[in-house]
């Protein structure tokens, strides 16, 4: 057992491997806004948010991340939450969906319904959709590889329940690139994949106009055990990769940019987190106007979702997580986030209960309406501490997009294994800081005690996949196998022809094509892609 620290030994690093100084004055902020001049809030380059008044006339959305089970558990997990005060959809996907396999294939077993909800065709998702009002409800959707296909099927239940397609609004998180980093839910070689990146951002700024059609993710490379600056500065790297794809073919950059989102972290050192979002949101202003010559304010405007730190959860003294993810959140407010997602105390344990969601969402609500932090946009700003981080994540995380440039850009710099060493390296640093209490984690390696067993944790049902199979199975057998063929050959066409895939993908799932079905014909055309071992 490891002894409780005699002295305070947190906080005196920042997570990038610096030390925090004792204390801060004017001659630390070194690049404050060009020459310590700090633009409002609403002005270029945004660093203190993206609109002047920021909450004062709409809190941010509380985005509930939700999904297990059947499309039916789900359905009611997410009205449940409405009725609560959640205020935007986020739905979690099952490994057979993100990974583009039916329910009934020989690789889904045991996976149907386990880490989300099973999606096989246009019956599922009407299903999990079942009486929420798209053209009212905002909706995310955490989904990479196959994002082409999920994003299709919601515009397809918009459309046979006839809502007007510029009347529904949400995300489809759409960012292969971090899949390859750290995540590893991929399919297909990167070249293609950034095709089909592109086509949903094309498809999506000219028929549903209020759509995120990427939402660019740091969050999944901190949780691989990447640091603050690394996080902003692959981020980033990703989202200049897809701006640059995205004008490669053909698209005008005010087009679709300001229809691009992020996702973030929010991990556990505050002060640290505040800056690292300010900094993120600079750097993107500039990038836009100075880098690509985008025209439009919104252009320049980096939109965030925050999530807090799954991997920061202990299944030790797991109520001790409510403390955690309190500040993990109260980060993303002070650092101007749109959307919030807050975990749930049992997480580390397993999927979220109904109670501890509910909890969750009460901790958003805690901080909207009691905590008087949403009463003024970046309540920390003029902070030396908080400017002086800001400008150094800023110049650091630039020296990285710099490195990767010089590469020939992030595919280079994935393919390379750049991005995927400097991260291993820097979870093997907190690994270390760990085993020598240089870094505490209450309840891990300092403050421990005796554990009691927690009962009330969500198990799901082993019904699940063979009804979810039964269904499909019976999906295929009713379905007019003509209209899938012609389907499936449109799709191909498209394929075969470089075209956008989007409006053939949307007919075919119509006739209730499945998503399985769909992958499989892709796999033909591109292959999958192996990663090669890095040393």
């Amino acid at each position: 057992m490891a002894e409780d620290p005699k002295t305070p030994k947190a906080a005196h690093e920042f997570s990038f491997q610096e030390k925090v100084k004792e204390y801060y004055k004017p001659e630390d902020l070194a690049e404050w806004e060009y020459s310590q001049k700090l633009a409002d809030p609403g002005e270029f380059p945004f660093t203190r948010g993206i609109q002047k008044s920021m909450y004062r006339n709409r809190f941010w959305t509380m985005r509930q991340y939700a999904g297990f089970g059947s499309a039916e558990d789900t359905n009611r997990r997410f009205r449940y939450l409405l009725k609560q005060g959640q205020t935007g959809l986020s739905v979690a996907f099952d490994l057979p969906t993100q990974m583009g396999y039916d329910s009934d294939h020989e690789l889904a077993r045991g996976e149907v319904g386990r880490v989300g909800v099973a999606i096989d065709s246009l019956e599922d998702m009407e299903r999990l959709f079942d009486e929420i009002p798209l053209d009212k409800v905002s909706t995310s959707m955490t989904i990479n590889a196959t994002a082409f296909i999920l994003l299709a099927l919601y515009v397809a239940v918009a459309k046979k329940r006839r809502i007007a397609l510029d009347q529904i609004s949400g995300t489809v998180q759409n960012d292969i690139l971090k899949e390859y980093i750290a995540r590893g839910t991929y399919i297909y070689p990167p070249v293609f994949s950034i095709k089909l990146v592109t086509d949903i951002m094309e498809y999506g700024s000219k028929n549903v106009p209020r759509w995120n059609t990427i939402s660019v993710s740091g969050y999944h490379v901190r949780e691989a055990g990447c640091d603050a600056v690394q996080e902003v500065a692959f981020t980033i790297a990703n989202g200049i990769a897809y701006v640059q794809a995205a004008i490669q073919s053909g698209l005008n950059v005010d087009d679709f940019a300001p229809r691009m989102s992020f996702f973030f972290n929010a991990h556990n050192n505050l002060l640290e987190e505040v800056a690292k979002f300010r900094a993120a949101r600079r750097m993107w202003a500039r990038i836009m106007k100075e880098r690509f010559n985008a025209k439009s304010e919104r252009s320049c405007q980096l939109r965030f979702h925050a999530q807090t730190a799954g991997s920061t959860l202990t299944a030790q003294q797991p109520q001790t997580n409510v403390a955690r993810v309190t500040l993990q959140a109260l980060s993303a407010i002070l650092g101007g986030a749109q959307s919030l997602h807050t975990n749930a105390w049992d997480e580390a344990l397993a999927l979220p209960t109904e109670a501890s969601a509910l909890l969750a969402l009460r901790t958003q609500q805690v901080i909207a309406y009691e905590s008087g932090v949403p009463s003024t946009a970046d309540p920390l700003a003029g902070s030396y501490y908080i400017e002086s981080t800001t400008d150094i994540i800023e110049q650091k995380a630039q020296d990285y997009i710099d490195r990767i440039d010089a590469l020939g850009g992030m595919l280079k710099a994935i393919e390379a294994g750049f991005v995927q060493k400097e991260i291993q390296e820097s979870a093997y640093r907190y690994a270390r800081a760990l085993e020598d209490q240089r870094a505490i984690v209450v309840g891990v390696n300092a403050f421990r005690q005796e554990e009691q067993p927690i009962r009330e944790i969500l198990q799901i049902d082993l019904r699940v996949e063979r009804e979810q199979v039964e269904r499909l199975q019976a999906l295929r057998k009713r379905r007019n196998s003509k209209k899938v063929e012609q389907g499936l050959k449109a799709i191909e066409d498209a394929v075969l022809h470089q075209e956008n895939i989007m409006e053939p993908l949307i007919e075919a799932l119509e006739s209730y094509v499945t998503l399985g079905e769909i992958s499989d014909l892709l796999r033909k055309h591109f292959g999958e892609y192996r990663e090669a071992s890095i040393v």
